[in-house]
């Protein structure tokens, strides 16, 4: 049994348990100085005083540093082809939308599946190098059939090659397709996507994009419902644009999360509560297209489980760091650090139903990490944009996937 200890941790900060945090509990951190993590194979098996360090194979010198869990993104559009600069800054001159996604998808159709895992392994590496050590990534720029099963194709080769934890969720239903009908496009994602989704278990998840412009309620709860027979679990884009009630079917539906909610409703706050759904915000979208932020101390107040994600995408954040959403959460929706950093571990881990396994660090769970150059963990905000400086090391599943080439500063 390969075993290593990481010694010398200045100051080891970590949510703890194996579900989301919510009311009080959401931003209560257990904080310890001076102590050693053991590891044996992927798991946590030992915290303890540097004063009686075990031994081991292994030993990794932590320097006085800062150890937290490692960052979970639960809600990425990460796997995509092209870029879409000119849209960014004419939108940052006032101008509309322009064609938005669908410019993504034409570059997405024309690619070929190795072009997209080229093209995307370079983000997901990026993500490493700033801490994330799980990430899941929708599909959404295919909008056929063997497109989106092309891009689900790819998201698996990431997860079968790249040495963090990838998700893969199908989100067919990320817009219509030019040039096709609402209800033949509805038809085509139950009956010719979802179920060769399900017979070459591509996905995890189904989410939807519940907008007006995109898909209704009564669409979205179709869709919806046509995933949870395929065995999905459930995800919706919900009150990004307007209070449609993405929140209220979310909770209707019992869903996993649902995630953007800059316009929910008190109706969806404590519909989503009810049932056990997940709040993910995603502060880089609003701070990208200079929108208002989703109400995080309303939801937190109200006792929601809240996480935090990037919803990194080529159109309206091409943000990767959730270092930066935490420091955004903090800076700009009042969540204390405390909150934000749950946020961005346990509880984006209860996002993507692994809550049991990672978001934490404590025996019996992956020994999933980062090591921070900082004296404590409340300099994580305060340091905003300083993430490349303080982010040393990343260990997932016991596994050192990267480390700063210059060592410590």
């Amino acid at each position: 049994m390969a075993q290593s200890v990481i010694v010398n941790i200045g100051q080891l900060v970590t949510p703890e348990g194996r579900q989301a945090r919510a009311g009080l509990a959401h931003g209560q951190l257990t904080v310890v100085h001076d102590v050693y993590v053991k590891i044996e194979n992927d798991t946590i098996t030992e915290i303890g005083p540097m004063s009686h360090p075990p031994t081991a194979h292994e030993t990794f010198d932590a320097q006085g540093g800062v150890v937290i869990p490692g960052l979970v993104d639960p809600h990425t559009h990460a796997v995509f082809y092209g870029t879409r600069e000119d849209e960014f800054l004419a939108r940052c001159q006032g101008e509309k939308y322009g064609k938005g996604i669908l410019t993504t998808v034409e570059r997405v159709q024309s690619a070929s599946e190795d072009q997209i895992y080229e093209f995307s392994k370079r983000f997901l590496s990026e993500m490493i190098r700033l801490g994330t050590t799980t990430v899941e990534i929708k599909s959404g720029y295919g909008l056929n059939t063997e497109s989106e099963l092309k891009l689900l194709r790819v998201i698996k080769r990431l997860q079968e090659t790249m040495p963090i934890e990838v998700v893969p969720t199908f989100c067919g239903a990320h817009a219509v397709p030019a040039g096709v009908e609402k209800s033949q496009y509805i038809r085509e994602i139950i009956e010719e996507m979802l179920p060769r989704v399900q017979t070459e278990k591509l996905a995890e998840f189904g989410d939807i994009f519940c907008e007006r412009g995109f898909f209704e309620l009564d669409e979205s709860r179709e869709i919806l419902q046509a995933c949870r027979r395929a065995g999905l679990g459930l995800k919706i884009h919900a009150d990004e644009l307007s209070p449609l009630g993405g929140a209220e079917l979310a909770g209707e539906l019992g869903a996993t999360s649902a995630d953007h909610l800059l316009h929910v409703s008190e109706r969806g706050i404590a519909a989503m509560k009810s049932s056990g759904v997940i709040a993910v915000l995603l502060p880089g979208t609003a701070f990208s297209l200079n929108a208002e932020y989703a109400p995080a101390r309303r939801m937190i107040d109200a006792g929601l489980a809240v996480a935090l994600g990037t919803d990194f995408n080529p159109g309206t954040c091409l943000i990767y760091s959730m270092f930066f959403m935490i420091a955004l959460a903090v800076l700009k929706m009042r969540m204390t650090i405390e909150e934000a950093l749950t946020a961005a571990t346990l509880n984006a881990a209860a996002a993507l139903r692994r809550a049991h396994l990672t978001g934490s660090l404590e025996p019996g769970k992956h020994a999933d990490l980062v090591l921070l150059d900082l004296e404590n963990y409340k300099q994580i905000p305060y340091f905003i944009g300083h993430e490349r400086r303080f982010v040393r090391a990343v260990i997932v599943r016991g596994r050192l996937v990267y480390e700063r080439s210059e060592g410590r500063r």
